[in-house]
């Protein structure tokens, strides 16, 4: 008995690709690699009256999608998967002034999401740019014996977006005084103090934390004896 394959789960006029080779009924050119079926017999795109059609391949639903809108005549293309037993769609055939056409509205619509995309990375710098200043001057309100270059420094270090670093927390974000204590400690412990060497030299951090707690101390105190001395 022969084998039969399950009709394809498309509507409306459709293109094959053959998986063997196949010559036209009509015409007797081939080998094809598009037919259509015409009472059981394999017919080119010419002889069926498509030759002017296109192929569009699968993969950008919003080309296909505007190819064929702007198509007056488009066809599925079809492919039978003897793997998977069954007709998968390849792509469409549609007129080429409509592919133009879809072509062009894509490439403005990728335009314009470059723009947006521009305008939303110049918006973030910008507030990424208040939002250090802002923690700047916290650093500086906070340990006033603190070098504004430093405090610059601190605040562009803990506050790069997507770091997973203090100032990005929600506390940092809100600029609460112990968010900003903790950028500045963790500064001063990797600048003023040999915590960095401990670490490479295999210190566990707990212990190497546990030595150089007393040098963080003393420069946090030093900075923030200016605001007692102002006050």
């Amino acid at each position: 008995m022969a084998r039969t394959s399950t009709p394809p789960p498309f509507s409306g006029l459709l293109v094959y690709q053959p998986i063997r080779r196949r010559h036209c009924a009509a015409c007797r050119s081939g080998p094809l690699s598009l037919l259509v079926r015409e009472q059981g017999a394999p017919w080119c795109l010419d002889c069926a009256e498509l030759g002017h059609l296109v192929f569009l391949p699968r993969g950008d639903t919003a080309l296909t999608r505007r190819s064929q809108q702007a198509s007056a005549l488009w066809t599925v293309v079809v492919r039978f998967d003897r793997r998977r037993g069954r007709y998968e769609r390849q792509g469409v055939l549609v007129e080429e002034a409509a592919l133009a056409l879809a072509e062009e509205q894509c490439l403005a619509d990728a335009e314009a999401r470059r723009r947006r995309r521009i305008r939303d990375a110049r918006r973030r710098a910008a507030q990424d740019t208040r939002f250090t200043e802002a923690f700047a001057r916290e650093v500086q309100r906070l340990f006033p014996g603190c070098p504004a270059e430093r405090a610059r420094a601190i605040a562009a270090h803990t506050s790069v977006r997507g770091s997973g670093r203090v100032g990005r927390s929600a506390a940092g974000r809100a600029l609460s005084p112990e968010a900003v204590s903790a950028a500045v400690r963790a500064s001063v412990r990797h600048l003023e103090t040999p915590y960095d060497r401990l670490l490479m030299d295999g210190v566990p951090r707990p212990e190497a934390r546990r030595r150089i707690a007393e040098g963080v101390e003393n420069v946090l105190r030093e900075w923030r004896q200016a605001l007692h001395e102002t006050s």
